[in-house]
């Protein structure tokens, strides 16, 4: 196994980007590496990380302005080889279509519920790593 493994959190909102934190702990599954954290508060910051490598996952915030997460994962999807899965943060659960149109490979709802971010965010680390295997 990977010694850690990088979650690059975009939101505007540093209360969004500290309940990722808290709800990942030091990792969000037992069979999984220990996580490291980018955070980012603007598009910019998001793309230069990407295009730097290395993040294992993507969590992004649905309800970031002045760019949403769900707009994001769309651009990143077009337009970065080899894309990170994404984990969507959604602000009802009703806009989960939303997330499909966006590609985002797992959603869930604000506020962030530990347990059900935590297991999303291990699974998409699991396939990640698989992949990278």
């Amino acid at each position: 196994m990977q010694p850690t493994a990088t979650v690059l959190v975009y939101s505007d909102n540093a209360s969004t980007r500290e309940q990722v934190r808290l709800a990942t702990g030091r990792r969000p599954a037992a069979d999984v590496p220990a996580v490291e954290f980018i955070e980012c508060a603007t598009l910019p910051a998001v793309l230069k990380e990407l295009d730097r490598g290395g993040v294992d996952v993507c969590v992004l915030d649905g309800e970031a302005t002045p760019v949403g997460g769900m707009g994001v994962c769309r651009q990143l999807k077009d337009e970065v080889f080899r894309c990170p899965p994404v984990l969507l943060l959604m602000g009802r659960p009703q806009d989960a279509w939303l997330a499909t149109w966006s590609r985002a490979e797992a959603a869930v709802t604000l506020p962030v519920d530990p347990v059900e971010f935590a297991d999303s965010l291990a699974a998409l680390l699991r396939g990640r790593l698989a992949v990278q295997a």
